[in-house]
């Protein structure tokens, strides 16, 4: 009788009660009963057979085991020593590729050269280093600037007080407030806009210093210290144009450096549209310096006390015939409400300065509800345009809502209007066969007009793409963001040397730019001679080229024909100035780098939430 049991191989296994023996035994005797074992061995199965026995034909010898016992597995000693084999060679490879990787030098790919704006950036804010006043900086990087006007503001015997600092305005030596005022506010949009594309250019520190230079001066021409003023130092130095002899800043040319007539200071009593614009460059100032808190808050408290001076006392900072009046006169003060109320409160997030910037009356002054033919021109005297495209911001990405949502959204709308009369499709400005729109309408100096409508129309697709929106209206017709930049784009480009003449009206940049700029530091030779007044005339009107590049400086730009005469004498070809340069800087650092994007959080960081947080739910009731 026997009993079956499980073969652990799948098949049956016999096992008989008269042989009871352990598989010990069976060991111990396999050997000395070779034919019973071989009659066992039949009815195994053929697996079984090479487990237990040695191969048939022996011949008693005991031959070397084919087979590998992994446990679970019986795998063919070959076939095992070949794949050990084969894992220790790969993982010795694999090591030995590893350390000649780590240790051979590394060929990083370079990085794609800059592209033209970025290169164009980098020197046309070397143009302010050129224009600063007072005591130069080692670092300036302009080797025939020097100290100058060291003493002005204490040469005025009305005045009294320390004026030193700031800039010159063009290829003079004066200093008004009102275009310089403007050109910071610009620089500082830009950097509060673009920093990440200033830092990628390596241009972050450059710019910030340059505006900070800008904010310094500023807070000198008032008592930045108190919460009511009463007077702003606008200008120093004389421009007049009477054709009189009187040495002045304009009569003479000389060397800033070499500077030995008297430097009147005027001051004003009565100047909105001034101080309300050095408000909005102290408040821009203020948020791009929002992490240093001391010198942040000074600013917004000079912005603070302008900006009430500017509302108290009504009235035009070139009315009665200024000497302002004949370079930078001001039309209005209402633009300028509008600009610098939006201004300050994203600098202090206070909502009384939005209730005022929003307000119907003042826009309605402002112009915002009429054409006309400078409708939508962007310039140091009319910000309407740049508020409502600020304004529009706001709305896009805060939507603060009633009671501000109706005139937010007509200056949203009218924003929109202004970006179709850009394009080419429209015939609302003129454009010179080489492509560049007529803003001033063929009249002198176009450039500055053109470069800051380039950084709206840029700016504006940006945020038109932040807030996931694709276009805007124009009528019935859509418009893709792209269309923008594309205006921007050929009109930069034009600027740069993409037209008729072949021409970069950026100094420095490209192989053939202006070489008799209008500008006395740079026409003078720096050899040891002081020139008097008159004995710089021979500079101003020689025929060569200026012996001093001013790197960077955006002339003034052809006329209506694309013609461009390269004439030092002729200011309305030839002069650069602050305010038109801080708008080539915003554009194309609008322009510049591989990815668009603005920094969508850091223009509000000291705007409240628009809606309060929600109080704490009341503490569990106890009995």
């Amino acid at each position: 009788m026997s009993m079956y049991g499980r073969d652990p191989w799948g098949g049956p296994l016999e096992i008989s009660h008269a042989d009871s023996a352990t598989d010990d035994d069976r060991s111990r005797n396999l050997d000395s009963d070779r034919a019973a074992m071989s009659t066992t061995s039949r009815q195994l199965d053929e697996t079984q057979q090479s487990w237990l026995l040695a191969a048939p034909g022996d011949q008693g010898t005991k031959k070397k085991n084919k087979y590998v016992d992994l446990g679970c597995l019986i795998v063919s000693r070959k076939l095992f020593l070949w794949t050990v084999g084969t894992v220790v060679a790969t993982a010795v490879l694999a090591a030995f590729i590893t350390l000649i990787v780590k240790t051979i030098p590394r060929h990083h790919r370079p990085r794609p050269p800059p592209d033209n704006y970025t290169l164009a950036l980098h020197k046309a804010l070397m143009f302010f280093n050129a224009q600063r006043s007072g005591p130069i900086p080692k670092h300036n990087n302009v080797s025939w600037r020097g100290n100058s006007g060291m003493r002005d503001g204490l040469s005025d015997p009305s005045y009294g007080k320390s004026l030193v600092g700031g800039y010159y305005d063009a290829g003079d030596a004066i200093k008004f407030n009102f275009p310089a005022s403007f050109a910071m506010t610009m620089l500082s949009w830009s950097v509060i806009e673009y920093s990440a594309k200033y830092e990628a250019a390596g241009e972050l520190g450059h710019v910030k210093e340059i505006i900070k230079w800008g904010a310094d001066y500023l807070l000198k021409t008032f008592n930045a210290s108190a919460d009511t003023i009463d007077r702003i130092a606008a200008q120093v130095g004389q421009g007049d144009t009477s054709g009189g002899t009187t040495p002045n800043d304009h009569y003479c040319w000389m060397r800033p450096e070499d500077m030995d007539y008297p430097r009147p200071v005027y001051e004003c009593h009565s100047c909105s549209d001034l101080a309300a614009e050095m408000a909005a460059a102290l408040a821009a100032a203020s948020i791009v310096f929002k992490d240093s808190k001391t010198y942040s808050k000074k600013l917004v408290h000079g912005a603070t006390t302008l900006f009430k001076f500017s509302r108290d006392q009504r009235g035009r900072y070139t009315s009665g015939g200024s000497d302002a009046s004949f370079f930078y006169n001001s039309t209005s003060y209402w633009d300028e409400f509008v600009w610098g109320g939006a201004w300050m409160y994203l600098a202090t997030g206070n909502a009384t300065y939005l209730k005022l910037a929003t307000h119907p009356t003042l826009a309605k002054h402002a112009g915002a509800f009429w054409g006309g033919p400078d409708y939508g021109v962007f310039s140091w005297d009319n910000k309407l345009t740049g508020a409502q495209v600020l304004l529009s911001r706001l709305r896009l990405f805060l939507s603060p809502g009633y009671p501000y949502e109706e005139i937010l959204r007509t200056f949203h709308n009218q924003t929109g209007i202004i970006m179709c009369s850009y394009l080419p499709v429209f015939t609302t400005f003129n454009r010179t066969r080489g492509g560049l729109i007529q803003l001033n309408h063929g009249r002198p100096q176009p450039l500055q007009y053109v470069v800051n409508a380039a950084f709206l129309a840029a700016i504006y697709s940006d945020y038109l793409e932040a807030a996931d929106t694709p276009g805007w209206y124009c009528g019935p017709n859509f418009f893709s963001t792209g269309v923008l930049r594309d205006f921007a784009r050929t009109q930069i480009d034009y600027v740069l040397g993409k037209n008729p003449q072949k021409l970069s009206y950026v100094v420095g940049f490209g192989a053939r730019y202006p070489k008799h700029v209008h500008h006395r530091g740079a026409s003078i030779p720096k050899n040891g001679v002081k020139y008097n007044c008159k004995g710089g005339w021979k500079w101003r009107d020689t025929k060569k080229p200026n012996p001093n590049t001013i790197v960077g400086a955006m002339v003034a730009g052809p006329d209506r024909h694309d013609g461009f005469r390269d004439v030092r004498t002729n200011y309305n070809y030839t002069e650069p100035t602050l305010a038109g340069n801080a708008g080539l800087v915003a554009a194309l650092v609008a322009l510049s780098g591989e990815g668009n994007g603005v920094d969508k959080n850091t223009i509000f960081s000291a705007v409240p939430p628009m809606f309060p947080t929600p109080p704490p739910p009341p503490a569990p009731w106890k009995p």
